[in-house]
C-alpha cells in the first residue's frame, strides 16, 4: 500500500500550541544536585510546560518523538498508525504522513546522509522511509506480512546496514540497495524488541528480545550467524528498551517489560547492575506518587551520568540518577520532575540536549513528553515565567506532606 503525507497548514484538530486550553497552569520544576552535576554552586532552576498540543480526535496515544535539529522538524507517531510533524520551537502543524496498516513501533530521523528523511517500521511487517520536504513515501522494505517489525538501527562499517527486530529473527539489508543481506534466526526465540548499532563500534549490533537475551553480532564482511554471534547475555525477563552510555559508550542500560533495570559491559558481557525493585527505590527518591513504570534512560557524557526516567499512571514524570557504586541504593534522588502536563501515562519522551550536552541545558528548551491522553507537551528549562504566560512553574521536587496512593500496575 502506497503511503501519503497531507501537509496543511492548520486545521481545528491541530491547536496552536499557546493558545491550548490545556497550558495555562501547568507546571515543573527542575532541581541540580550541585555535588553529583557539577555545578559550582547551589542552584535550582524551574522547569514550566511551555506548550501542550492535542494530537487527537479522540483516545489516540502518543507513542514516540523523535526530532532533526538540521530541519527543525518534531515527528510524532499515533495510535492511529498515523505521523504527523510539527515545529518543534511553537507547536506549528506541519502535516501528516499514513500508509502503514499496524501499530507504528519506532520512528527516526537516522537515515545515512539524509537528515529530511524519517523512517518508520510497523507491525504491518513494514520499513518506510518518509521525506518531510514534499511528504512522500519514498522507500519501502517488506518483510512480509507475518513478520511485525519492532525495531530498526542504521550502522555497519559503511553507515548503509540497516537492521531490524522481527519475530524472533534479525534482518540485515543494504539500505542503497534495498536488498537484504540476511536473517538471523537462530539466535532469539522470541520477538526481537531491540536493535542497536553501537556509536563507536558501527560493525558491532546489538539485539534484544522477549526472550531475556540480548546478542552481539559482528555485522563486518559476509554476515553468518555461526560465526559472527560475539556474545550472549541473559537479562532473565523480557527485554523492553536498551541503549549504550558510558565514556566510549561501552556500557549497556536495559529496562524491561516487568519494570526492572539492569547494566552491563557488552564488550565482555558481564551484568554490573541489576536492579530488580527499581520502581519501589525510584518511590523512595521523592515524595509524589507511587512510580508505576519507567519510560527510558538518559545519558550525559559530560557529566558521565545516568538517570532512569520513571513515571506516575497520572502522568508525573522524574530523572532519577542511577549509582555506579550500588552499595547506598543503585537510585539516587530525583533531580528533575516534569509535571502537570499529562493526564494518564507518559510513553515517550524526547530530551533536547543530546548525550554530549548537559541534562537541562539545551537552548531553554529541556525537551518533549507524548502519552496515552493524546497530547504532546513541550518543556522549558530556564526560568522565563514572565515572557511566557502559557505555564506557572512553583511546584518543587521535594514538598511536604506525601500523597498515598494504591500501588498501580505498569502499562
Amino acid at each position: 500500500m502506497e503511503g501519503r503525507c497531507d501537509a496543511v497548514a492548520g486545521t481545528a484538530m491541530e491547536v496552536e500550541a499557546e493558545a491550548s486550553p490545556f497550558s495555562a497552569g501547568f507546571s515543573g520544576s527542575l532541581t541540580l544536585d550541585p555535588a553529583a552535576s557539577g555545578v559550582a554552586s547551589s542552584t535550582t532552576r524551574r522547569l514550566g510546560l511551555r506548550n501542550s498540543i492535542q494530537t487527537n480526535f479522540g483516545d489516540d496515544y502518543v507513542f514516540q518523538i523523535a526530532s532533526c535539529q538540521e530541519i527543525s522538524t518534531l515527528a510524532v507517531s499515533l495510535s492511529t498508525n498515523a505521523l504527523k510533524f510539527y515545529s518543534p520551537a511553537t507547536g506549528q502543524y506541519m502535516g501528516e504522513c499514513t500508509g502503514h496498516t499496524g501499530t507504528i513501533h519506532e520512528i527516526s530521523f537516522s537515515a545515512p546522509s539524509s537528515p529530511q528523511v524519517i523512517c518508520s517500521c510497523s507491525g504491518d511487517g513494514t520499513i518506510r522511509a518518509w521525506d518531510t520536504r514534499s511528504f512522500k513515501q519514498i522507500s519501502l522494505l517488506n518483510g512480509g506480512a507475518s513478520r511485525e517489525m519492532f525495531s530498526f538501527s542504521f550502522g555497519g562499517s559503511s553507515g548503509n546496514l540497516l537492521a531490524s527486530g522481527s519475530n524472533s529473527q534479525v534482518l540485515l539489508w543494504d539500505w542503497r540497495s534495498s536488498k537484504q543481506l540476511a536473517c538471523l534466526e537462530d539466535s532469539h526465540m522470541d520477538d526481537v524488541t531491540q536493535v542497536r548499532f553501537a556509536p563507536k563500534q558501527q560493525s558491532k549490533l546489538i539485539s534484544a528480545a522477549v526472550d531475556g537475551l540480548v546478542c552481539v553480532f559482528d555485522t563486518d564482511g559476509d554476515i553468518d550467524e555461526d560465526n559472527d554471534l560475539l556474545s550472549v547475555m541473559n537479562v532473565e525477563t523480557s527485554v523492553a528498551n536498551v541503549g549504550f552510555y558510558g565514556n566510549t559508550y561501552q556500557k549497556l542500560w536495559c529496562l524491561t517489560h516487568i519494570e526492572t533495570l539492569s547494566t552491563w559491559d557488552w564488550n565482555d558481557g558481564t551484568r554490573e547492575l541489576n536492579v530488580e525493585d527499581a520502581r519501589s527505590l525510584s518511590t523512595n527518591k521523592w515524595n509524589l506518587d507511587h512510580v508505576d513504570y519507567f519510560v527510558d534512560c538518559h545519558y550525559s557524557l559530560p557529566d558521565d551520568r545516568l538517570w532512569v526516567i520513571g513515571g506516575t499512571n497520572a502522568g508525573t514524570l522524574g530523572y532519577f540518577p542511577v549509582k555506579t557504586d550500588p552499595a547506598g541504593g543503585a537510585i539516587d534522588s530525583a533531580e528533575a520532575v516534569l509535571e502537570g502536563g499529562h493526564t494518564g501515562v507518559v510513553r515517550t519522551i524526547y530530551p533536547a540536549g543530546s548525550s554530549l550536552e548537559r541534562l537541562g541545558q539545551h537552548r531553554g528548551i529541556f525537551g518533549w513528553t507524548g502519552g496515552e491522553d493524546g497530547r504532546l507537551c513541550c518543556w522549558q528549562s530556564d526560568d522565563i515565567a514572565e515572557t511566557k504566560k502559557s505555564w506557572i512553574s512553583s511546584t518543587l521536587v521535594s514538598r511536604v506532606g506525601k500523597r498515598t496512593k494504591g500501588r498501580h500496575q505498569p502499562y
